[in-house]
């Protein structure tokens, strides 16, 4: 029976979803390899949840180190192969990451599918990946993955290992396929390569206009804000990494103001270092930005976790120091005057708003606005009577601040920005006077 036919029969033509076990060990902080710290298992759901399995069981051990061979301990391990029989789960994921020879004998051990976080986020992206550079960022992610674990892919030789004959075969075809993905990796980075000398050249024609960048932990709700701006009806989903692309829109303050805003893909703790070295291309946004919108979900748990994440995969991305507004979204899920009160003190420039009200993101308009007010400067220039047209617009802007006349000369108090001042210099005659001239 085909698709249609099920449909019309009333059968669902989605892929059931998987049974998974959650598995986590909490370590110490300072434990080498940067994976230290405590397990999160409610966002490990969340990710299970965004990748379609279904969460059915947990197991969490707390460990000085990881077991070398399988990560957990001998006992833990157990625990965790009777949750996986009684549940039937299909599938069983760390918070953590699993090195190749772990993830293969836990695989052994449990004869289920063993994940750990990053094969999960790589999955998650693949899903959820719809431009061409998206697509092509996300493979080289995965095959970068990928690579030294081939040989987890080949057990099945492992039932003749030794025997005559299947070992030089084997190592053969593991050279092979090697060989194939560094090919497959080299075409990858050529094809981002010249993507981003494109984009480049674009990025190049808005050198002069203000631009801000919405940043964040996933589904913060970046691109609520974002639609609630520009009205750039950017996909919205309540579950993590909805948006991967970064999408940029212009906003027109007035006549002869604009700014150009781009939601950026969310962040999360731990964010897999290969996907955050194959998402330079779409990160450069934030590194080309005037403004950083460091957007926070308010009504999360614990919103100074999520900022001290973000704040982690920034320093990698962008060096030294960026001007960042802090802003508090989804302000109707908590107590709006104590959480002001809490967070206040430490961001005294923060916006706090709920941008699924309306209006909700008017606020962090009008403070992106002031931010690129707070470029502009105050500047007398001297215009010839024949050019005062070019004056017409910053009049209607109310940019003008005096203006006097002397002879065929008129001398004008403006607001304006550097480009401003530039063309009225370069293209309509006008010169700056200095105070001794005034």
């Amino acid at each position: 029976m085909g698709t249609r036919e099920n449909e019309a029969a009333g059968y669902s033509t989605e892929r059931p979803r998987e049974k998974a076990v959650l598995a986590g060990v909490h370590l110490p902080l300072a434990w080498a390899g940067g994976l230290g710290g405590e397990a999160d298992l409610p966002e490990l759901a969340q990710l299970v949840d965004t990748a379609g399995a279904d969460v059915v069981g947990q197991v969490e051990q707390r460990r000085h180190r990881p077991t070398p061979s399988t990560f957990f301990g001998k006992g833990k391990l157990e625990e965790l192969k009777e949750a996986v029989e009684e549940t039937g789960a299909t599938l069983v994921v760390f918070d953590n990451d699993l090195s190749p020879a772990q993830g293969r004998n836990l695989e052994k051990v449990l004869d289920v599918n063993v994940l750990d976080r990053t094969e999960l986020i790589l999955d998650i992206f693949a899903n959820h990946a719809s431009t061409r550079q998206s697509r092509l960022q996300v493979e080289l992610a995965q095959l970068q993955y990928l690579l030294p674990r081939l040989t987890r892919l080949w057990s099945h030789l492992e039932r003749q290992a030794g025997g005559i004959g299947t070992r030089g075969p084997g190592e053969t075809q593991l050279e092979t396929d090697r060989r194939l993905l560094n090919k497959r990796l080299g075409v990858l980075r050529k094809a981002l390569k010249e993507i981003e000398t494109t984009r480049q050249t674009q990025v190049r024609s808005r050198d002069n206009i203000f631009k801000a960048a919405l940043i964040g932990y996933t589904n913060a709700g970046k691109s609520t804000l974002m639609n609630g701006i520009t009205s750039a009806d950017v996909y919205v989903k309540d579950q993590l990494f909805a948006t991967l692309d970064a999408t940029t829109r212009r906003v027109e303050a007035d006549e002869r103001r604009r700014f150009l805003l781009t939601d950026t893909v969310g962040f999360i703790r731990r964010l897999p270092h290969h996907l955050v070295e194959s998402f330079k291309a779409t990160l450069q946004e934030v590194r080309d930005a005037d403004l950083m919108i460091h957007v926070v979900d308010a009504g999360h748990e614990d919103p100074e976790h999520q900022i001290a994440s973000v704040n982690k995969v920034l320093a990698d991305i962008v060096p030294g120091e960026k001007p960042t507004l802090m802003v508090f979204n989804k302000m109707d899920l908590v107590d709006r005057e104590l959480f002001v009160n809490r967070f206040s003190r430490a961001y005294p420039e923060a916006v706090f708003v709920a941008a699924r009200e309306d209006g909700g993101a008017d606020s962090l308009r009008e403070a992106i606005l002031t931010r690129m007010l707070g470029r502009e400067s105050i500047c007398t220039v001297r215009v010839p009577i024949t050019n005062l047209h070019c004056l017409s617009r910053f009049h209607r802007t109310g940019s003008v601040l005096e203006q006097t006349f002397n002879g065929d000369m008129c001398h004008a108090t403006l607001r304006l920005n550097e480009e401003e001042l530039n063309r009225l210099v370069a293209r309509e005659g006008a010169v700056i006077v200095g105070d001794d001239e005034e």
